[in-house]
């Protein structure tokens, strides 16, 4: 064996055996029993591949040195005791990657990268759904539940209506600052009305758009590694319904069962894996667009509306009170998502909504008089 492949093989077989030492750490220090049991058998696996390259070090007469964990594993358990599991997980998921990747060009290491994309796979989704463990809404998460859009779709709406209103109303406060006339006001509220819905529409279409056209690049994926690799796609959904709280042997016979029939594994790898509803992807763009549009017209409607029917001081006044309701609505409403009391949420939404309305107001006075002086 050449002192090159010498030298590669003995840092596979490093990397092998400290990734043997930070799933022990994790195995020990997470709380969740079947979580635990997957890192122990992530451990087992990694110990196979350990011990072949060992094997094949020996075999040519190489003086395989005793391991000692790298400072990078030492400081990553020290993290997952002190921290908890999941601040770790990211970069053990990034090892289990670099791993891959490493055995792309070694002879005989198909198995090996399998096992590691495994892993990786697993630690994402892992990464993705928890904090510190299964536990609450991370458990409901990673079993599939709630995965329901109408939480998120209220949260959007609120955040888009506040949007537009705390937008246009800093601007409409602004220009009336300085001095603009009540038409010149309208004007200028309604550009920024149009802007901004506008605006909040292109990015809304975008980021669910390029988030569907993901999804259908990883169901692709997905489909393809079904077709050529069964045995792993059998392996990730086993993990992922150990983890969940499957012994294994049972784990192991549902993930064959669902396997047998590609357009069911499809399904369900896409679901479990990915969190994707093959038949929605995310929801449409279009009308993800249009709400967006709407919600946010409909918010900055609010403190524009008044200079339609009145002018001067009285728009003013009027735009503030319209402003105040329609905020402490907003701040109410998103007491149905954060469990605060309605007066609290709506009077700290109203405090904000104005200060920031007081703020350009004054800015525009000074402008205002400044150009006037």
């Amino acid at each position: 064996m050449e002192a090159n492949q010498v030298k590669r093989y003995l840092g596979f077989l490093d990397d092998e055996r400290n990734a043997v030492y930070l799933y022990d750490a994790l195995a020990v220090c997470e709380k969740n029993p079947q979580l635990a049991e997957v890192y122990r058998r992530m451990a087992q696996v990694e110990q196979h591949h350990a011990d072949d390259w060992d094997g094949r070090l020996k075999s040519a007469g190489v003086n395989v040195p005793a391991f000692k964990p790298s400072a990078r594993s030492r400081l990553l358990a020290w993290l997952a005791r002190t921290a908890g599991v999941s601040l770790v997980l990211p970069s053990v998921t990034a090892m289990e990657s670099k791993g891959a990747g490493n055995y792309a060009q070694a002879p005989n290491t198909g198995q090996m990268r399998s096992d590691e994309q495994t892993h990786g796979r697993m630690l994402s989704l892992i990464s993705r759904s928890l904090r510190g463990g299964i536990e609450g809404g991370a458990l409901a998460q990673i079993e599939g539940r709630h995965r329901g859009t109408g939480g998120n779709a209220l949260r959007a709406a609120v955040l888009g209506a506040n949007d537009g209103l705390t937008s246009v109303l800093s601007l409409v406060m602004g220009v009336a600052g300085a001095g603009l006339a009540s038409h010149a006001i309208l004007i200028t509220g309604l550009a920024g009305l149009l802007a901004g819905a506008i605006s909040m529409a292109m990015g809304e279409w975008l980021s669910v758009q390029s988030s569907r056209e993901l999804h259908t690049k990883q169901i692709a994926i997905e489909q393809a590694e079904i077709a050529s690799s069964p045995d792993e796609e059998i392996a990730e959904l086993s993990l992922i319904y150990q983890s969940r709280g499957l012994a294994e042997d049972k784990a192991r016979q549902l993930a064959v069962d669902l396997m047998a029939n590609r357009d069911t594994a499809l399904d369900t790898l896409a679901r479990e894996e990915l969190g994707v509803d093959p038949e929605e992807l995310g929801g449409s763009a279009w009308e993800a667009a249009i709400t967006s549009f709407l919600l946010f017209s409909l918010g900055a409607l609010v403190p524009v509306s008044p200079f339609i029917f009145f002018e001067g001081t009285t728009a003013i006044e009027v735009s503030i009170v319209f402003a105040m309701v329609g905020l402490f609505t907003i701040g109410a409403a998103t007491t149905l998502f954060t469990g605060r009391t309605v007066l609290f949420s709506g009077l700290r939404m109203v405090l904000f909504g104005l200060s920031a309305a007081a703020v350009t107001f004054g800015i525009g006075r000074l402008l205002g008089v400044n150009v006037a002086g």
